[in-house]
């Protein structure tokens, strides 16, 4: 039980998860986490898919985050995870594992990974950044190729 919970933690956090459904007790955890979680439990969150993904080599040398932080991080969003398991959603956690398995936990987490992240999205500054995207897209290009209209 313990290795499912770290996996759960560890890798479904992200919205990874190859779950194609949830249960009716798994979306109660799932509730659960999103309607509970503080803003600063989703800082926490945040915080830490950074630190982790900091890690990639496609991006590692254009991150400074020292193993200090990365260790902080971790210790954050473990006490995160067990308050929000433990205390938070206890009981949804309970039946969620009960009735459909520890699986029911990384569906849980995928919801909650995936609103942390539509939050982290909405922000004005990494709006802004993500926009300069389309100073860079060659619309004529994609419209000739694609077959869209003109714009």
């Amino acid at each position: 039980m313990k290795c499912v919970l770290r996996k759960a933690a560890c890798i479904v956090v992200f919205g990874f998860s190859s779950l194609s459904q949830a249960g009716v007790y798994s979306d109660d955890l799932s509730r659960c986490l999103v309607e509970s979680s503080t803003p600063a439990d989703k800082s926490v969150l945040v915080k830490w898919m950074f630190t982790s993904m900091a890690l990639h080599p496609d991006v590692a040398e254009m991150s400074k985050v020292s193993e200090v932080q990365r260790g902080e991080s971790n210790k954050a969003a473990a006490d995160m995870f067990t308050k929000l398991m433990t205390q938070t959603c206890v009981e949804q956690a309970k039946k969620a594992i009960k009735y459909e398995g520890p699986a029911a936990i990384q569906q849980g987490f995928t919801i909650f990974g995936q609103v942390a992240g539509q939050e982290l999205f909405a922000n004005p500054n990494v709006a802004k950044a993500l926009a300069g995207l389309g100073e860079h897209i060659d619309i004529d290009k994609l419209s000739s190729v694609l077959g869209l209209p003109k714009q």
